[in-house]
Parts: C-alpha cells; sequence; structure tokens
C-alpha cells in the first residue's frame, strides 16, 4: 500500500501525540499545552486532530488487515 497525503498526515499526527503522551507520563510535561497553551483553542485544535487522526488510522488499519 502506498501512502498518500492524509495518510502521512495522520501519522504525523499520531507520532506528535503518542511522544506528547510519552511525555507527560514520563515527565509530567506536556508539550502542546506549553506551545499552544493550556487548554487554548490552538492546544485543543491540535488535540481534537490527533484523536480524528487515531479515528483514522483504525479504519486504514482494518483495511489493510483485510487485504
Amino acid at each position: 500500500m502506498k501512502f498518500n497525503v492524509i495518510d502521512w498526515i495522520a501519522l504525523v499526527l499520531a507520532i506528535i501525540g503518542s511522544l506528547n503522551w510519552g511525555l507527560v507520563g514520563a515527565f509530567k510535561f506536556d508539550l502542546v499545552a506549553t506551545i499552544f497553551g493550556d487548554m487554548s483553542s490552538l492546544s485543543r485544535i491540535v488535540y481534537v486532530l490527533v484523536g480524528l487522526a487515531a479515528i483514522y488510522l483504525i479504519y486504514t488499519s482494518t483495511k489493510l488487515a483485510k487485504e
């Protein structure tokens, strides 16, 4: 399977979200909140985009599993 632009965006957002959760778990440091502000509109948008990326990747991986 070849990745399209949406696949790459979803993958990058999922990696950003994973790294952020790793930082929160290991060091109690929320990088997204540090950059965009604690629950500011921008940080909430980033969190929502990361969540949508995860849902998209779940959908995509279930399609791949059926191939």
